[in-house]
């Protein structure tokens, strides 16, 4: 099934299944999927590397299917929702002006993928800073003729028959890093709370200077007696430009030997490259009481 994808998607790829019905969705993984359409990579930085790009887009499904490629423009609000926008905050820069994409629509069969090349133009005109817009990728509904399969409800004289189809799209945060990088993070207001389905864990992500931020966070329980129990990780936290601030609410695990009212949680947010190294960006601990 998957023997001409793996051409696109090496077995050191993770292929990882998501449905949404809503908005964008950003995750730490190498492979991004919503509905039958498969991406890789989730993100494209153009950071004065290489001028070429490139997203390999697959349909997993079992049917022909027509993907449309456009450009969309997002702000992220403080509590890490997302909102599609035609005009830039202030201090917010798009992308879309510098980066030629092709082609603009894709036909794939089943099982089948292609390759969509960015390409980095109009370099001169940019400043110093980060530009930001998102790839969207949409499958188009594939429409049948009027009066093909027909709910066996919809006779004739009995009325009207609406037929509603689900229509999935992905998202890509495309970036262009230009200039003197100044982007940094800390960790504030941690608290812990106690619902119906659980504990956790609430923090404030703060971000300075003219880049976002993006990692991973790890959640430590460290006993009295100083054994560390990792109780929470979350792939792909990012905190994009503009927005300053960014609340966020981790569930805890429930793990036996775990007491919530004694020793301390530390809290690393970091990056981790493809060799398996990384670096911090913020760390904060909670005395539990």
């Amino acid at each position: 099934m998957l023997r001409t994808l793996k051409r696109y998607f090496p077995s050191s790829s993770l292929m990882l299944a998501i449905t949404l019905a809503g908005g964008p969705l950003f995750i730490n993984t190498q492979t991004f999927a919503q509905g039958n359409l498969l991406v890789t990579p989730m993100r494209v930085v153009f950071d004065g590397k290489k001028g070429l790009q490139e997203l390999n887009i697959a349909n997993t499904g079992k049917d022909t299917a027509r993907y449309l490629v456009s450009f969309i423009e997002i702000r992220m609000n403080e509590d890490g929702s997302f909102e599609k926008i035609s005009e830039p905050d202030s201090g917010q820069h798009f992308a879309s002006s510098f980066v030629r994409f092709f082609p603009r629509s894709v036909v794939l069969p089943p099982n089948e993928a292609q390759v969509v090349k960015l390409q980095l133009i109009n370099t001169s005109q940019l400043d110093s800073g980060e530009y930001r817009s998102h790839i969207y990728l949409r499958a188009e509904p594939n429409e049948k003729a009027l009066g093909e399969d027909a709910p066996a409800s919809a006779k004739e004289g009995e009325g009207i028959s609406v037929r509603l189809t689900p229509v999935f799209g992905i998202s890509i945060p495309v970036i262009i890093r230009y200039g003197p990088k100044t982007g940094a993070v800390s960790l504030s207001d941690l608290n812990l709370v106690t619902e119906n389905n659980g504990v956790k864990l609430q923090m404030v992500f703060n971000r300075s200077g003219n880049t976002s931020v993006y990692g991973d966070i790890t959640v430590d329980h460290i006993s009295s007696r100083g054994k560390t129990t990792r109780v929470a990780s979350v792939k792909g936290m990012a905190v994009y430009t503009p927005t300053r601030l960014r609340h966020m609410q981790v569930p805890l695990a429930a793990k036996p030997g775990i007491n919530y009212h004694s020793g301390k949680l530390v809290v690393v947010y970091g990056t981790t490259t493809d060799d398996g190294t990384g670096a911090t960006l913020a760390q904060a601990a909670l005395v539990l009481k």
